[in-house]
C-alpha cells in the first residue's frame, strides 16, 4: 500500500466534500440530531463553504491518498500569530484502524512547523462524546476548557478544547 500526502488545491474541493459525506454523518449520528448533522454538513462541507475556508479563512487541507485513491484529510487554520486550530482529521471508514489518523496528525504538525518554526499552540474543539478525544489525547493534546459553543441556527456543540504546544 503506497501512501502519499499532499496539499489540497481548489480543484480538490469535490474530493474533500465526498470524503466528508462518507465520514461526518457516521461519526456524529449518535452525538447530534439529524437536523443538526444536515445543517453542519451544509455549513462546513458545501462546495462554497470549503472554498471560503481555503481562500478567506486560510484553512490548509492535506490530503492522504492510498494507491492514488483519496483516503482521508486533515485541515489546519492559523488563528493568531502563534496559534493554529486543527479543524478536522477524517479517514474513510475502509482505511480506519491503520494509524492513518496519526500519519495525518503528524503531517499537520510538520506543515505548521514549516509555516511557524517557533513554538506555537495547536488547539481543537472536539465534541465531549466523540471517541476521537482519546485519539487526540494519545497525540499529546490536553483538555484546557469545555463549553457549549454556538454553531448557528440555534445549535450548540458541547466541546472540549484541547491544546498542545508544538
Amino acid at each position: 500500500m503506497t501512501t502519499t500526502i499532499r496539499k489540497a488545491t481548489l480543484n480538490d474541493i469535490p474530493i474533500i466534500r465526498a470524503m466528508a459525506e462518507k465520514v461526518f454523518p457516521d461519526t456524529y449520528q449518535t452525538i447530534i440530531t439529524r437536523e443538526q448533522c444536515e445543517y453542519m454538513m451544509n455549513m462546513m462541507y458545501s462546495e462554497a463553504s470549503i472554498r471560503r475556508q481555503m481562500t478567506v479563512k486560510h484553512h490548509t487541507y492535506l490530503l492522504l491518498f492510498i494507491d492514488d485513491k483519496p483516503a482521508g484529510y486533515v485541515s489546519v487554520q492559523p488563528t493568531e500569530a502563534d496559534r493554529y486550530e486543527l479543524q478536522k482529521i477524517y479517514v474513510l471508514p475502509i482505511y480506519q484502524c491503520q494509524h492513518l489518523g496519526t500519519k495525518l496528525f503528524n503531517a499537520a504538525i510538520d506543515f505548521i512547523k514549516e509555516q511557524h518554526p517557533e513554538p506555537c499552540t495547536l488547539f481543537l474543539h472536539v465534541n465531549r462524546h466523540n471517541r476521537a478525544k482519546h485519539f487526540y489525547s494519545r497525540q499529546g493534546l490536553k483538555i484546557s476548557s469545555e463549553g457549549d459553543f454556538p454553531i448557528g441556527h440555534g445549535f450548540y456543540m458541547n466541546d472540549y478544547i484541547m491544546e498542545k504546544t508544538i
